[in-house]
Parts: C-alpha cells; sequence; structure tokens
C-alpha cells in the first residue's frame, strides 16, 4: 500500500509532525517492536496504523487494544486465547489477540497499565513469538508484529518507581517514536480545524458551516491540553451549536464555560477529586450538552440524531435515558 496513507493519517506541516511522517515511513519495513510516546489525544494510534498500513504487513489486520480496560485475571486469555473448558465460562474455545492479528500488527495502547503478571506474560512471548492457548497444550507461533504506545516515560516507571519491568522495557523500547503535543506545533492547528470542520459538515450534512477570523484566532490562541483529539471534538461541538453558518467563539467554548452549563453545578473543586472522579465528571457535562445538541439538529428525532452520533439507536437512546433528557422537547426547536 502507498505510502501517502502515513499523510492522510498524520496532518500538519509543522518541522516536528513531518520529523514524525519522516520517521513513519523510514521504519514502516522493519519487523521490529516499535514504542509510541505522547500525551493523551495526541494521535498515537494513528501513528501505529501509519507504520502498518505503510509497511509489508498492510494486507494483514491492525488489531488495537487498551491494556487498561483488560482484566488483569484475564489478560493471558485475551492474549493467548483458550481452549473449550479451559475455566468456568469458556464454553467454546477462543482465538486470542495474538491468533487474530496473524500476519498483521498488534497495538498495545497504554502499555504502562499492564500489570506485573501481565508484563510477564507479554515479555514471554516477545523472547520467541510462540505461546500456548489457556487450557492447551499446544505450542504455537505468531507471525505478528507488535507496537505498544504510552503516556508515560516507562524508562521512569522503569528505573525511578520501579513499576515497570526493565527486561520488558529493553524489548519494547527498540524504536521509540514521540508524538509531539498540538502545543509544540500550533502552525498546525488551522490545518487541522479545516480537517475536522470539513469531516463534521460531511457527517452532520451541514454544507455552510465555516469558522471565521475570530473563530481561527481563538482556535490558535489556546495551549489544548488534550492535544489533537479536544481540538477534533472543540471542532464538533462548534458544528452542532452554532444556528447560523459561521461557527463563532462561543459556540466553541468548553463545556464548563457555555451558556447551557448550570451556574449552580461548576466542575468540584478539582484539588479534592481524583482524577477518574474529574474525567467522569467532566464527561457527564460534554455527553449533556453534545445530546441536546444532537437533539435539537434533529428536532427530537432519535433515529436521526443516532445516524448523526454514529451510534446505534438503542445505544444512544439509553445515554439519553441516563441523563433524563426528553427528545419530546426538541421536536419544536
Amino acid at each position: 500500500m502507498s505510502t501517502d496513507i502515513a499523510s492522510i493519517n498524520l496532518i500538519g506541516q509543522s518541522r516536528a509532525i513531518l520529523d514524525v511522517l519522516a520517521t513513519v515511513k523510514r521504519i514502516a519495513d522493519f519487523d521490529v517492536v516499535v514504542s509510541i510516546y505522547g500525551e493523551t489525544g495526541t494521535g498515537k494510534e494513528l501513528v501505529a496504523r501509519s507504520i502498518h498500513y505503510c509497511g509489508k504487513r498492510s494486507a494483514g489486520p491492525f488489531i488495537p487494544v487498551n491494556c487498561g480496560a483488560l482484566q488483569d485475571n484475564l489478560f493471558e486469555s485475551e492474549l493467548f486465547g483458550h481452549e473449550k473448558g479451559a475455566f468456568t465460562d469458556a464454553r467454546h474455545e477462543h482465538p486470542g489477540l495474538i491468533e487474530q492479528a496473524d500476519t498483521g500488527t498488534l497495538f498495545l495502547d497504554e502499555i504502562e497499565a499492564l500489570s506485573p503478571k501481565g508484563q510477564v506474560a507479554l515479555l514471554r512471548f516477545l523472547q520467541d513469538k510462540q505461546y500456548r492457548r489457556i487450557g492447551g497444550k499446544l505450542l504455537r507461533s505468531a507471525d505478528v508484529r507488535i507496537i505498544v504506545a504510552s503516556n508515560v516515560n516507562l524508562d521512569v516507571l522503569r528505573g525511578e518507581l520501579g513499576q515497570f519491568r526493565e527486561d520488558l522495557f529493553y524489548r519494547l523500547n527498540v524504536l521509540p517514536v514521540c508524538v509531539p503535543p498540538l502545543r509544540e506545533r500550533p502552525e498546525d492547528i488551522p490545518l487541522l480545524a479545516k480537517h475536522f470542520l470539513m469531516a463534521f459538515k460531511a457527517g452532520f450534512n451541514m454544507p455552510g458551516k465555516y469558522l471565521g477570523r475570530a473563530s481561527m484566532e481563538w482556535l490558535s490562541d489556546r495551549t489544548w491540553p488534550g492535544n489533537v483529539r479536544e481540538l477534533e471534538n472543540t471542532i464538533q461541538r462548534g458544528v452542532l451549536l452554532a444556528s447560523e453558518d459561521e461557527i463563532l467563539p462561543e459556540h466553541l467554548q468548553p463545556p464548563a464555560t457555555t451558556a447551557c452549563a448550570q451556574p449552580d453545578e461548576p466542575l468540584s473543586d478539582l484539588n479534592h477529586m481524583s482524577f477518574s472522579e474529574a474525567k467522569a465528571q467532566a464527561i457527564e457535562k460534554f455527553e449533556q450538552e453534545y445530546l441536546r445538541a444532537i437533539l435539537r439538529h434533529s428536532q427530537g428525532n432519535i433515529s436521526s440524531a443516532a445516524r448523526q452520533a454514529k451510534k446505534e439507536r438503542r445505544a444512544l437512546g439509553r445515554l439519553i435515558k441516563k441523563h433524563q433528557i426528553n427528545p419530546a422537547a426538541f421536536c419544536g426547536d
């Protein structure tokens, strides 16, 4: 497959992103482990996909998995698969992620979340690319490339904190790639904003939407702690909240500062919240605002709103019910 796929995935013209693009094209055909580092939202999975589709494994599957979402007691079963009857609920044989990624790439995101037990299992596989399904006797070989990603420095976890195995670190850190945060490539913000705008205009069938000069200046002045993902969500919010074709800065404001945010329900004092609690609260506010926006646009039609959101109607309905939003209230909007 053409290496143009990397240029399509990694949008930008800054020196920082062009260096990443050059690295992707340089290492894509070398069948070794790649470690991708970068803050949350910088596009680490896009880099991994670019490496896969630029290389000789492009015809094979690309299997992404978030290590933070895997239960520790089921990690080996997820990674290696299991035979029928291997444990209580194993009613059927199940090919693991490694088998699913055969001839392709297995992308392990948030690799820092692996427990000590999970680290041992992965290390054992990396040593000779051989494994057994849980409950099985057959030793299997895998033809798979491993790419991992982390938003923390594994070298620090390995050294100062002792939370990551040293031998696994050296197995993974063969070809490190660092994805820069958006604040370090501000010249890419207008290009990315226009790219996301075109995508959402097409997805929501709003061809007239555009970002004026004031909005572009507002976007360029932000530091974007959530990086490219935050920018993408901001453009989506602007497209949905702008009642006219022009998207103004007030349509782009974060949920906590928009008019629909409840003045008596600000984000709680973050100093007294865990990261998970603060994140959950922010997500809840975003979900409420987003649901109201798409229901307003669809005039309360849940099926139409589900198509816009690219979610199943039942799933969107459950989300609407969760936040106790009445779609009928938007029928006359």
